[in-house]
């Protein structure tokens, strides 16, 4: 396994705690006994400046997602939920449902709707994650934010960390309407994960390196699985799949994707 990086994790210091807060807007602060009642409800407003159907749209990505294999239908009601067009910039809005990897700034992209529904479908076919909702849930990588939603219609409680400033601060900007009581956003190295919310059920990545780092193997609790990408021998990235049991570690890998590299580090 790759080694830790010497430097702590840095959270967002913009008020005074270190403790992660509920998305500003929230309409209630998830507790240890809060949090048990379930995923998050949504809160939208109907869709305006929008030229397209947001629901029908939504349904025929979610239909092709079926198609394409995806059984889950937990996974598939939540793809069908959250409306992706909020989560990229106006001039993409006609493309934001279709199976393609879209920029949103300093680099990076929202991945395409079909891996994101493939990974966190993945993360529920642990014999332990299962049931519905899943627990607490680590996300490396938060991007703009749209998989941090779907994730909070999935899973109990949802951490998501992002180095880079500027899409932390992007993913408030797109969550915070949403008002999901369940989801924290955090500010910082992400190969460190986010041990004060540990040990999560599942870990999921939006970014690959060499190896997946002993922090998210240490934070993982016994039963939990991790799925990220991780770059093999041959120099490509493929999607790994790590569940952590009472014997030890099971590793499997699976298909090849393509995501950004994994940094550590803030920007």
């Amino acid at each position: 396994m790759k080694p830790r990086p010497s430097f702590p994790a840095r959270l967002d210091t913009s008020n005074d705690s270190a403790k992660p807060k509920a998305l500003l807007g929230a309409t209630r602060v998830v507790t240890p006994q809060t949090a048990m009642r379930g995923p998050a409800q949504v809160a939208l407003a109907s869709p305006t400046g929008v030229g397209l159907d947001s629901s029908a749209v939504r349904r025929r990505m979610v239909q092709k997602l079926a198609e394409q294999g995806l059984q889950d239908t937990v996974v598939l009601d939540a793809m069908g939920r959250i409306e992706r067009h909020r989560f990229v910039d106006s001039a993409l809005v006609n493309q934001a449902y279709e199976d393609t990897s879209l920029p949103i700034g300093l680099g990076q992209t929202i991945s395409k709707p079909n891996v994101v529904a493939r990974m966190i479908a993945l993360l529920r076919e642990a014999p332990g994650l299962k049931a519905a909702p899943m627990g607490r849930v680590l996300e490396i990588g938060t991007g703009c934010g749209y998989q941090a939603a779907v994730l909070s219609l999935v899973a109990r409680e949802v951490y998501s960390i992002e180095r880079l400033r500027g899409l932390h601060d992007k993913a408030k900007e797109n969550l915070r309407p949403m008002r999901l009581p369940n989801v924290h956003l955090m500010f910082g190295d992400g190969m460190l994960g986010y041990p004060k919310g540990a040990p999560y059920s599942a870990i999921i990545a939006a970014a690959g390196g060499e190896a997946v780092p002993q922090a998210w193997i240490d934070q993982l609790a016994v039963g939990g699985r991790i799925v990220a990408p991780m770059q093999t021998t041959a120099g490509q990235q493929a999607l790994v799949v790590i569940d952590k049991t009472p014997q030890g570690l099971q590793q499997s890998l699976l298909e090849a994707v393509h995501f950004v590299p994994l940094k550590s580090g803030i920007a």
